[in-house]
Formats: structure tokens, sequence, C-alpha cells
């Protein structure tokens, strides 16, 4: 008996790395025992980002005249202004306006001059809305000699650049240390993506340069398919085509955790202020806020620009994973500092410009009716899970269905995705994610059972 449950645990083992390569807990999959809506290519790389009242009249009143917007604590759009009669303007369009000195024109020219100086490993920058400034930061490896010389910098442009030290450091999510289960380490899968011949998985640039080839196991016997068309450093993004060639069933779900999945129904940009959830293989599903948009990281490896600022936390190894909300897919984790325990801050690349540069598409949860896209979600009398709320997984638990899944009748890229997914989101890593799969209950609680 002992030696079949050391059995058992060495297979939950490897298919929760399965998890970590695949889906990192987090790719998108159907939740098997539930039937909803088949998935469709609903999202192409040049559809518009969804944006709010305020993200509108920074864009019509301009750079000059505006500097950001963002959603306060009761979920009401803020929009910084630098006239009376742009507030006025923007009070008008039932929203509330903030008076602030410098223009968004003036936060980007100070960004542009901190990319002109000479560039310092472990350093960040990003623009913060609320404050109406720049915030630099430099980690645990930036020397005091290199962060004088950058404080020099900040200076030089003006008050409203503030400087902060933070502890830790500003790494890539990636953790060579773990089991090995591509050429390059361990990461977490994003979305599926389609340009509308060969399905994609969506995932980090940094997580292997092109030709990287991912495997389903640690002994490199299962492949699953190869990177390509990557962007690291200067962006963060990657594609790994499936060597069959299909993503399979359930390519618009992500999965959450306890057996619950999240239908992907469309893409968009985040705004700051917004509550997110992201998931990865090392540390689960964990919640958050956008606290930044347009950051700028100097990893070790190089320079990543235009990146989503958050303070949900990431691991080594969750690199690649999804950040959502709402059903709505918004960015990729990149790296950060900190970890679980502590806290820290994580980067995310923006999953719609990572569309329009690789030219494909997101696959998604098609509507009721035929439609697609992130529309409104049925309510939970209707009797089925919304868009963008969990999707149950019914009809056995979650050792039957391990053992349905790992029959090798069964076993093809899309089970393999499945599979790995559903056993990492139940290995012992994710207890630590409990109070934020709470979170989420709470925060979609119509369709939870």
């Amino acid at each position: 008996m002992r030696h079949a449950r050391r059995r058992v645990v060495r297979r939950v083992t490897r298919l929760a790395a399965v998890g970590g390569l695949l889906l990192g807990g987090a790719m998108v999959t159907r939740a098997v025992g539930s039937e909803p809506p088949d998935p469709t290519i609903g999202v192409p790389y040049s559809a518009q980002p969804a944006t709010s009242m305020g993200t509108e009249l920074v864009s019509r009143l301009g750079t000059s005249r505006t500097a950001g917007s963002w959603v306060d604590s009761a979920g009401r759009p803020v929009v910084a202004v630098t006239d009376e009669k742009a507030a006025d303007e923007v009070e008008r369009a039932g929203v509330k306006a903030k008076m602030v000195r410098h223009s968004m024109s003036d936060l980007k020219s100070a960004t542009a001059t901190l990319r002109s100086a000479p560039r310092v490993p472990g350093t960040a920058w990003a623009l913060d809305y609320k404050s109406n400034e720049v915030v630099v930061r430099g980690d645990s490896t930036v020397s005091a000699s290199d962060w004088s010389r950058l404080t020099d910098v900040a200076e030089g442009i003006g008050g409203f650049v503030r400087m902060e030290r933070t502890e830790g450091t500003f790494t890539t999510r990636i953790n060579g240390a773990e089991p090995i289960l591509s050429t390059a380490g361990r990461c977490s899968a994003g979305f599926n993506v389609t340009d509308g011949k060969t399905d994609f998985i969506l995932t980090a640039g940094h997580c292997g340069p092109d030709g990287s080839v991912w495997f389903a196991d640690d002994r490199g016997r299962e492949q699953v398919g190869t990177s390509l068309r990557g962007s690291f450093p200067g962006d963060d993004y990657s594609l790994v085509k499936y060597d069959s060639g299909r993503a399979g069933e359930g390519a618009d779900v992500v999965a959450v955790g306890g057996g619950k999945g999240v239908r992907i129904t469309g893409v968009a940009d985040p705004e700051v202020g917004q509550k997110i959830f992201r998931s990865g293989s090392t540390s689960g599903l964990r919640e958050g806020e956008v606290t930044a948009l347009n950051a700028t990281v100097n990893y070790p490896e190089g320079t990543v620009t235009g990146l989503i600022e958050t303070n949900v936390c990431a691991e080594p190894g969750d690199s690649g994973g999804p950040m959502f909300a709402d059903g709505v897919a918004l960015g990729l984790t990149s790296g950060g500092s900190g970890d679980c325990a502590a806290g820290g801050t994580t980067f995310f690349q923006p999953v719609t410009k990572a569309l329009t540069e690789l030219g494909v598409k997101l696959i998604v949860a098609k509507q009721a009716g035929g439609g697609t896209g992130a529309s409104p979600a049925p309510s939970a009398s209707q009797g089925a899970a919304s868009p963008g709320s969990a999707a149950p997984v019914t009809g056995e638990d979650v050792s039957g269905l391990l053992t349905r899944l790992t029959d090798p009748r069964n076993v093809g890229p899309g089970l393999l995705v499945i599979a790995g997914s559903l056993v990492a989101l139940v290995a012992t890593r994710w207890i630590r994610a409990e109070q934020d799969r709470k979170a989420y209950r709470q925060h979609y609680s119509a369709t939870w059972g």
C-alpha cells in the first residue's frame, strides 16, 4: 500500500509539472464535465480593447490636457486633467475629474529621458496616474553608485519623479532549478490562440528562444510543441506551436483550481485600479490590482517596455501564465520582485499587443445566440455558468477525472493540457492560494456551487 501511494504521488507530481509547462495551472482548457458553448475564433488581433468612459475621455482630450485615468475603490472612473475646461468636460460626461500639475506628455517625456540614461539592471519605472508621478524603483542588486547616478537623472527631470528602493530583485519568473519541461526551463502557458490554420500556446518570450522544444513530462518523452516568433527583450511574448496543429477541446477556458474554470470571452487592455486575477504553475490563482501602465523593467537579460504593473504576487515558474478579469484576457506574466509569502510587484505583457504583433487571434468561448466576444454574461437564473465566471467540473471527482484523462487511449495534446491543468491546480502548492480562490468566489459568486 505504501509503495502504491508513492507511485500515485510521483504520478501527481509529474502531471503537476505538466501543468507547469502547458498551463501553469492556467492554460486555457474546458472543464471536462461541463458543457460550455463551443469555442470559436472570436477576437481578432486588430480588435479594439473594451474601454471605459475615462479612457475614452483621455483619448478625446489629448495628452497635453490629461494625465491618465483609473478606477477608484468604488469602481468609478477618474480622469486626471490639467485645466479647468477639461475638468468641466469630464464632469459633464458624468466622470470624476482630478486636477493635476503634469500632463501625460510630461510623464512620457520623463520616461524617455530615463530610457536614454545608461541602463541599470534591477531598475524599473512606471507612470503613477493617481499621484501624477513617474515612480522609479531599484532592487537590492542596484549599487549605491548606480542608484546615485540615476537619482541625479531623476532630479534633472523634475520633482514629479519619485525614487524608491525595493526589497528582492526584479527577475523574470522562470526557474531553471525546477523540473526542465522545455529546453529553457519551466514556465506557465497563457492562452490558446490561432492564425486560422494552426493553434498555438501564447506565453512569455523569456521562457525560451525560437526553437525551444516543450515537453509534457520531465523526461522529454512527450513533445507538445516548439517556440517560435517570440520577442524578448523589448517585449515579452512568444508562441508555442502545437505539434498536432490543434489545441484540442477546451481551448477557451482557464482553470482556476478546485475543479473550476473561467471561460475566456474576449481581450482588452486593463485600467489602473482594476481588480485582476492571475494563475501560474508555482503559486496558483492570485488576486490583485493594476497599479500602473506603460511600465519599463530592466531585467538582467534586457529591458522590456509597455508592461502592466500590478500588486499581485508571482514566483519563479509562473512566467507566461494568464492575467484576466471578468473572463477577459489581459496579460501574460513577465516578471517582478518578491514572492507570495512576502508580496511584491509583478509585471505583465499586454495580450492586445502580443496578438497584434504576432498576427493571431485569441480562441474564445462562443456567446449565447452565436455571438462572440466579451458580451454581457447571462444571469445565474438561466441555469448555465456565465462567461467570465467559474465553469464547474461536474459528474466525477478529481481522482476519477485524473484516471480517465491519463488513460493512454485518451491522451493527446488537448487532453494532456486538461490533465496537467487540473492536477496542477489541486497539487500542494495550490493550498496557499485558497484565500485567493475564496476571493474569486466572492467576486463571481453567481455561478460557484
